[in-house]
This record gives structure tokens, C-alpha cells and sequence, in this order.
């Protein structure tokens, strides 16, 4: 490369770059399918019919409990020279279920905020912009 080809490529080295990019861990839980559970009738083996796999069973004594988790991160920055600005929002959904000792569902609790996870320059509050 000629000397007055590397000064007219510098200007596009040093330019200012932005970039996002998302992360997820396993699908997405769905609050219908959750109020579709009802406590005293559904089993665990319909409970695995709907939403597949749980991510970990805790025995409980002769009860059982299966967790569901979603996670998703969404990531926004901007580059200039050799410094980078980074913005991070990670959100999960989590559900905990609970059988009683013949595997029929007692109760269950669940927090859906993976859908509010935002991109956000680092100069930015993801809670308040």
C-alpha cells in the first residue's frame, strides 16, 4: 500500500462505529399458556406437555418444584479510536411450579420481564429513557 493510500484509508480506521447485539437463553415463557395451569388439577407430565423441559427440578421432601427461565440481553455501543462505550440490559422471565407428592400442580409463581429488555447507547438509562 502507497503512503497516500494509507493516509486516505486512516480517516475510515479512526471513524466513530456504533453496534447492538442480542442474546437469549432458551424460548420465550408465554403468560397465556402459564394462566392455562390450574392449581388442584393440572400434572406435571400436562405441565411438560406445555412448556417442555423445566431448566431444574428441586426435590422437595415428597414434592417436587420445576423452574422455566428466559433470558435476554440486548446490548448497544459506540466505538470511537480505540475506546469503546457499552450498555447492557439483560431481563428474564422465570417460572417456579409446584406438585404435591401425587405430581398435581398446588401453586405457581412467575415474573415475565424479558420482553422489556431495550437497546440503549451508554449514555442512556434503560429504566428511565
Amino acid at each position: 500500500m502507497r503512503p497516500t493510500q494509507a493516509l486516505l484509508a486512516l480517516p475510515l480506521l479512526l471513524a466513530p462505529a456504533c453496534f447492538i447485539s442480542r442474546d437469549t437463553v432458551n424460548v420465550p415463557l408465554v403468560q397465556k399458556t402459564i394462566t392455562e395451569l390450574t392449581p388442584g388439577k393440572t400434572t406435571a407430565k400436562e405441565v411438560t406437555a406445555l412448556l417442555g423441559a423445566p431448566h431444574e427440578v428441586v426435590q422437595l421432601g415428597k414434592r417436587t418444584a420445576y423452574r422455566y427461565d428466559y433470558t435476554t440481553t440486548k446490548r448497544a455501543g459506540f466505538s470511537i479510536l480505540i475506546v469503546s462505550f457499552l450498555n447492557q440490559d439483560t431481563r428474564q422471565d422465570r417460572a417456579w411450579l409446584f406438585f404435591d407428592d401425587a405430581d398435581v400442580l398446588t401453586h405457581v409463581g412467575s415474573s415475565l420481564e424479558a420482553e422489556g429488555a431495550a437497546y440503549a447507547m451508554p449514555w442512556m438509562d434503560v429504566e428511565r429513557d
